[in-house]
């Protein structure tokens, strides 16, 4: 039924389809992931969030665990190194970091190229060559990575923290009051004035609360004191900034010489003075915190306002940076109008796709009805007025002999007239002048109302099946675009990204179905009104018939 759907999706765009490009031809599948550079500054090595669901994304058409994914430069030759997070075909959400070499706001056609079906490809994905070479330490709390650091320091982390797996970027940690404890390392330690970075996603349960996000030898502290945070340097607090309950929220914190300056959302909001410390032991995450956190990141280098304003923007759940595009093979290479009746069909769930099937049924069967009752009620209109043209000039015992030589083989009228000479020639005895009583008239009447009641029920045969499309096609479209909306919600909630290019695709596929319902039904509708008017006035023209030819059959024959 999909590929049904899809050939008359190709049809109907009437793009013209193109071949895979140069990188490796042993791969089925490639998209193109548009860059969206608008507003951003030149930013090198910078790691961004590719999102994968089954409204992007063909899950059947790759490896089961991801491993024929393969990210490829603009150029498309050169590879560029990627990280996969999570991949879940079963469910068909999917969370990878890709390091860009750069973004840059001058670059108007910033893309890569998502390659993937190859059923013989080993898995290149690589975490420690994903972050940029300032970038020491990187949780993800990944359900198979917990503790585990992904950069390429390698940093192994212990606490008591749980798994939330609907949460912001795949999986989150969660934390209850107990601290999360990165060991002491040289490549995290920070020594008097050195530059460093500290930033995480985080989403506390409840507010307000007095708890520690990092705290490093009670030397360098980051905060939650109530509802706003305070960074604490060597004795020296700069405080600023409003944390919400129950929210995601992007902070951070910048160490660059003597001064400091915290982040929420990538805005800077509050900066000071703080004196020289050094800080080498263990790194406490989460002491005193009751809630979620997510992507813990730490970095050798302050980060700039813009890296921090991108990575708060570009990792949340309304990012706007990437877009993936339909494939080659849906979709034009050079920049053409995408086919978006293939998109949305690629992107039908299993119940739409259904209740389609069912529509796409009732369909032909209305438009076999409509056509079948229009050459019918044509035809009978036709034969009707040229037996009526002889019946009205015929006179006397000619009224008796319209049958000789007749051809009106789809005449409601002459089978009517055949059933009532049927009937006034059992009463004719050879010889004798045909003389019919009242009581042999009404009984001619009754057959020829007989046979009429038959022949109204011949027009309208099949005109049940109009009005089941019509009244059963806009529910069982509305059906398939409940279903359809409960599935894609279903799945945003289990994959925990809720921002408008996951939810948009799924969405607009699901009405989809109340779109082939509607198209089901408005041309029932249509067919229905102008085939009952038509069969309405062949009936009456019938029982005008009936009177005139009983009427001057009594007075012709009547005694």
């Amino acid at each position: 039924m999909k590929k049904f759907l899809m050939l008359l999706s190709l049809i109907a765009a009437l793009n013209p389809l193109t071949g895979l490009a140069e990188w490796n031809a042993d791969w089925g599948s490639q998209k193109k992931i548009k860059v969206e550079t608008t507003g951003v500054s030149a930013i090198n090595d910078y790691a961004v969030i590719v999102r994968l669901h089954s409204a992007n994304f063909d899950f059947l058409g790759a490896n089961m665990d991801g491993s024929d994914l393969r990210f490829i430069a603009a150029d498309d030759k050169t590879e560029l190194k990627y990280h996969i997070e999570k991949y879940d075909a079963t469910n068909e959400l999917a969370v990878i970091w890709v390091k860009l070499p750069k973004i840059d706001q001058a670059d108007k056609d910033a893309h890569f190229w998502l390659y993937s079906g190859n059923e013989n490809a080993t898995a290149t994905s690589d975490a420690k060559l994903t972050w940029d070479a300032n970038t020491v330490a990187v949780f993800n709390f990944a359900e198979k990575t917990l503790f585990q650091d992904s950069s390429a320091t390698g940093l192994m982390a212990s606490g008591e923290i749980t798994l939330q797996k609907a949460a912001l970027l795949g999986e989150a940690a969660v934390f209850t009051a107990k601290p999360f404890v990165i060991p002491a390392n040289p490549a995290v330690k920070r020594l008097a004035g050195a530059a460093y970075t500290w930033s995480a996603w985080v989403k506390p349960q409840s507010l307000p609360q007095q708890a520690g996000l990092y705290n490093q030898a009670d030397a360098v502290v980051l905060k939650i004191d109530d509802l706003k945070l305070t960074l604490s340097v060597g004795g020296t607090n700069v405080s600023g900034g409003e944390i919400k309950p129950a929210t995601w929220q992007h902070v951070a914190f910048t160490l660059d010489g003597d001064k400091a300056s915290i982040y929420i959302n990538g805005i800077s909001v509050a900066a000071g003075d703080v004196p020289p410390v050094d800080a080498e032991s263990d790194i406490k995450i989460g002491d005193g915190y009751v809630g979620e956190m997510d992507e813990v990141e730490i970095a050798n280098v302050a980060r700039s306002a813009d890296w921090l304003k991108l990575s708060a923007s570009s990792q949340g759940m309304d990012s706007q940076l990437l877009k993936i595009e339909a494939s080659v093979a849906e979709g034009d290479e050079e920049g053409e109008h995408p086919n978006y009746i293939g998109i949305l069909i690629s992107s039908l769930t299993l119940d739409a796709e259904i209740v389609i099937g069912i529509l796409a049924v009732m369909f032909i069967i209305s438009i076999w009805v409509m056509w079948a009752k229009a050459m019918v009620v044509i035809k009978t209109d036709k034969d009707n007025k040229k037996f009526l043209t002889k019946f009205q000039k015929a006179s006397g015992d000619d009224l008796l002999a319209l049958d000789k030589g007749a051809r009106y083989p789809n005449s409601s009228l002459y089978k009517l007239y055949q059933a009532g000479l049927r009937e006034i020639k059992k009463r004719q005895v050879e010889g004798e002048t045909l003389a019919l009583s009242g009581a042999s008239m009404d009984a001619i009447k009754a057959a020829i109302d007989a046979d009429l009641v038959r022949e109204t029920q011949r027009l309208n045969s099949g005109m049940v099946l109009l009005t089941i499309a019509i009244s059963g096609g806009p529910f069982l479209g509305l059906l398939g675009t409940v279903v359809g909306v409960m599935i894609t919600f279903a799945a945003i909630a289990a994959a925990g990204d809720v921002n408008v290019n996951a939810i948009a695709p799924g969405i607009a596929a699901a009405l989809l179905a109340t779109v082939a319902g509607l198209a089901v039904a408005i041309p029932a509708l249509f067919g229905y009104n102008y085939l009952a008017s038509r069969i309405k006035n062949i009936t009456i023209a019938m029982q005008i018939f009936v009177d005139e030819f009983v009427t001057r059959s009594a007075e012709l024959y009547g005694k």
